[in-house]
């Protein structure tokens, strides 16, 4: 778990994103409480991008679906399956509205289900059956980046040519108040332009970090 104060915002030009519709998923890291910050971030640098943001159950105990609804001006869905009977698939409606999807932040939980194939929840289904460009900024508690599950899992996702994992990096964690290395996410500036290398060159190899 890290600290999640709210990103300065960046003295550099933002990164050139083409896609009209990102589809931004949070899941349950202490960081992804930055999201109002993000949000923010988006419609002012990017006031014609269309937005869907869907965040899990376990994120809800950092960041309400509220606040962020209030900020994109569009409902948030959770990252469940509908109680009642509908006339369409949501991991569909995700999947073909999507041109872009960013995983932000990305907990070592939802990292290993994704590599492992499995697809619970409309969000992971939706991954699994779409090829628009994916990117994923892990947030780890210490000491996780070292270990060979994550790493496997981490280089399952790269294999796919759809996908880019950006490295964590180092910050104070919020439980042992030390600077530990790979725990926080990437900033999601950052990850946009990694995603958008992705988007301009569809099928071809490109260098993943």
């Amino acid at each position: 778990m890290t600290e999640a104060d709210a990103p300065p915002a960046s003295q550099q030009a933002p990164p050139e994103f083409g896609a009209q519709r990102l589809l931004l998923v949070g899941t349950g890291a202490l960081v992804v409480s930055s999201l109002p910050f993000w949000l923010n971030w988006l419609r002012i640098t990017y006031p014609a991008l269309k937005l869907r943001l869907v965040i899990t159950r376990s994120a809800e105990r950092f960041v309400s679906r509220e606040a962020l609804t209030a900020i994109s001006g569009r409902t948030v869905q959770l990252d469940t399956w509908p109680d009642e009977p509908t006339p369409s698939a949501r991991h569909v409606e995700l999947a073909e509205w999507a041109e872009a999807i960013a995983i932000y932040p990305a907990t070592l939980h939802f990292v290993s289900r994704f590599a492992l194939g499995l697809a619970d929840t409309p969000t992971l289904l939706a991954l699994q059956c779409t090829q628009v460009p994916i990117g994923l900024a892990p947030a780890l508690p210490p000491n996780a980046e070292r270990f060979s599950n994550y790493r496997s899992h981490v280089a399952m996702l790269q294999e796919h040519p759809n996908v880019v994992v950006l490295p964590p990096h180092a910050t104070r964690s919020a439980t042992t108040r030390r600077v530990e290395e790979s725990v926080a996410p990437a900033p999601l500036s950052e990850l946009l332009q990694h995603i958008e290398r992705l988007r301009q060159a569809p099928g071809e190899p490109v260098e993943k970090p």
